[in-house]
C-alpha cells in the first residue's frame, strides 16, 4: 500500500468536517479509514473487518489507565461546574469580582483569564481549566464570547507550558532529548529553546494584545457581532461565591498536591492523569457537601442535577474518546513516520528548522497530539541538527513550537476539546475562531527561522 494513504484518514476527517460541520461523525469515519488501511496492510480487504477493528479501537482507548483516567475526569468536571451553577455560585463570584475592582471591566475580565492561565503553568489541563471556569461567568457578564474565552485558555495554556519548563511538559522532552551525546547538556539545550519558540511566544503577544485592546478579528469578530456565540447558562443567584471558589480551589490545589504525591515528591516526575482525576472527584465531593449542607438542596436535587452536568458534558467526552482512538490508529498506520520521513530526505540546509516546524504542526494536526508529534519529531531532528552541525536549541524549538500550533489547529486534538469544554463552546467554532490567530503567528515563526536558517547554514 503506498505511504501517502496514511494521510487519508485526517484528510476524511477534516473534508467532513468542513462539509457537514459535524465533529463526531467526521472522527467516526476517521477511525473507520485508518483501520481499513491496516486491514489492508494486514491483507485483508474485507470492509467488515475495518469495521471491527474500529469498533477494538475505540474500546482499546480504555484499556490505558492515562486514557481512561482523562474521560473519567472530563466527564466529572460536567458535574462540578453543573454544582457550581445550580448553587449560584458563579453569579456570586462574578458580583463579588466586578465589585472588588478586580474584574469590573471587559478588560480586567481578560487580564484575570490570561494571567491565571499564566500562573497555573504546571499542567495545561489544569490551566485551561482553572481559567475557564473562573471565567465563564465573567465573559458572560460582560458580553464577550464563550469563543474569545476558549481561545484566550487555549493559547495561553499550553505556550505557556512549553516555556516555562518546570512541569511535565519539560520533563517529557528532557527524557527524549537526553540519550543524544551533544556539546551542551540536555537541559542547556532545552532551556535554550525558550528565546526561540517563537511560536509559543508570539502567540502570548498576540494573546495579550487581544486582552489589553478588547480587539477581535476574523471569524471571533463576526461572530461577537453577530450574536452567535454558544448559549449563555441560566444565571442562579441567590448563592455564595465560596460555592464556586472552594471546589475550584480544591481543583487546583489538590492537582498540585497529587502531581507531588504520584511524584514521590518531584512533581516534574508526577502523573497529570492520576493526578487531574485524584483533584476533580475531590472537588465533585467538596461541592457536593458544600451544598447538602447549606439544606438549601435535598440529596436526590443534588444527584438529578450532577447527572445533568454529566449529560452536557457528553457530546464533547465522545469527541475526546474519538480522538484518542484515533491519534492510536494513524501512529499505527505510519502517519507521522511518513510526514517526518519527507522532512529528512527533501530539505535544503538553511530551511531545516522551518520545514521542521511546518512538519511538526502537520503532524500535530493529523494526529491531535503535540506530545506525540515531539515524540515521533525529535529522533529525526536531533540528529539532523547534530550530523548537519544546526544550533540543536534552534531545531528542537521548531518541532516543540510546530508540535503546540499543529495541535491548536486541529478539531481533533484533546487539547482542542477540553479547552471547548472549560470554555463552554462548540469545539468547531473554537477552531474556526482561534485559526486565524494561530496562522498568523505559525506565519511570523516561519519567517523566522528561514531568517535563522540563512544566519546559521
Amino acid at each position: 500500500m503506498p505511504e501517502w494513504l496514511s494521510l487519508l484518514p485526517a484528510a476524511v476527517a477534516i473534508a467532513f468536517v468542513l462539509w457537514r460541520k459535524e465533529v463526531v461523525a467526521a472522527l467516526v469515519l476517521a477511525v473507520l479509514t485508518s483501520e481499513y488501511l491496516l486491514s489492508i496492510q494486514a491483507g485483508s480487504y474485507s470492509p467488515l473487518i475495518g469495521f471491527i477493528q474500529a469498533i477494538e479501537r475505540v474500546v482499546d482507548v480504555f484499556s490505558d489507565a492515562g486514557n481512561a483516567r482523562i474521560l473519567m475526569f472530563s466527564t466529572l468536571i460536567g458535574a462540578v461546574l453543573a454544582y457550581m451553577r445550580f448553587s449560584g455560585g458563579v453569579h456570586a463570584t462574578v458580583q463579588k469580582l466586578v465589585n472588588s475592582g478586580l474584574a469590573s471591566t471587559a478588560r480586567r475580565t481578560g487580564l484575570v483569564t490570561f494571567f491565571t492561565g499564566v500562573v497555573v503553568f504546571i499542567e495545561s489541563n489544569l490551566s485551561v481549566l482553572t481559567a475557564g471556569i473562573l471565567s465563564r461567568g465573567l465573559f458572560d457578564k460582560f458580553n464577550m464570547s464563550r469563543e474569545r474565552l476558549a481561545y484566550i485558555i487555549d493559547s495561553t495554556s499550553a505556550p505557556v507550558c512549553i516555556l516555562i519548563l518546570l512541569n511535565g511538559w519539560g520533563a517529557f522532552v528532557l527524557g527524549i532529548i537526553s540519550p543524544y551525546e551533544m556539546e551542551q547538556s540536555a537541559v542547556s539545550i532545552l532551556v535554550g529553546t525558550v528565546p526561540l519558540n517563537i511560536y509559543a511566544l508570539s502567540t502570548l503577544v498576540v494573546v495579550f494584545y487581544t486582552v489589553w485592546t478588547g480587539k477581535v478579528y476574523g471569524p471571533l469578530a463576526t461572530m461577537e457581532t453577530h450574536g452567535k456565540s454558544s448559549v449563555r447558562e441560566t444565571d442562579v443567584s441567590g448563592g455564595r461565591a465560596r460555592d464556586m471558589l472552594i471546589p475550584l480551589a480544591v481543583i487546583v490545589f489538590g492537582m498540585l498536591a497529587f502531581m507531588l504525591w504520584t511524584g514521590n515528591g518531584d512533581i516534574m516526575a508526577g502523573s497529570g492523569s492520576k493526578s487531574v482525576l485524584y483533584a476533580t472527584i475531590a472537588s465533585l465531593l467538596t461541592a457536593f457537601l458544600l451544598l447538602l449542607s447549606q439544606r438549601r438542596f435535598t440529596h436526590s436535587q443534588l444527584v438529578t442535577e450532577g447527572f445533568k452536568g454529566v449529560g452536557e458534558i457528553l457530546p464533547l467526552v465522545a469527541i475526546l474518546l474519538l480522538s484518542i482512538a484515533l491519534g492510536a490508529s494513524v501512529k499505527e498506520l505510519g502517519t507521522g513516520a511518513f510526514i517526518s520521513g519527507l522532512v529528512a530526505d527533501y530539505l535544503p540546509l538553511f530551511m531545516v528548522p522551518a520545514v521542521v516546524f511546518i512538519a511538526g504542526a502537520f503532524a500535530a494536526f493529523t494526529t491531535g497530539t503535540s506530545w506525540g508529534t515531539f515524540a515521533l519529531l525529535v529522533p529525526i531532528a536531533m540528529p539532523i541538527a547534530i550530523n548537519l552541525d544546526l544550533p540543536p536549541s534552534l531545531v528542537l524549538s521548531a518541532v516543540l513550537g510546530g508540535g503546540v500550533f499543529g495541535d491548536h489547529c486541529s478539531p481533533v486534538s484533546d487539547t482542542t476539546a477540553v479547552s471547548s469544554l472549560a470554555a463552554g463552546c462548540d469545539i468547531l467554532d473554537h477552531v474556526k475562531t482561534q485559526l486565524p490567530y494561530a496562522l498568523f503567528c505559525a506565519a511570523i515563526t516561519v519567517i523566522f527561522y528561514i531568517v535563522m536558517g540563512l544566519l546559521v547554514a
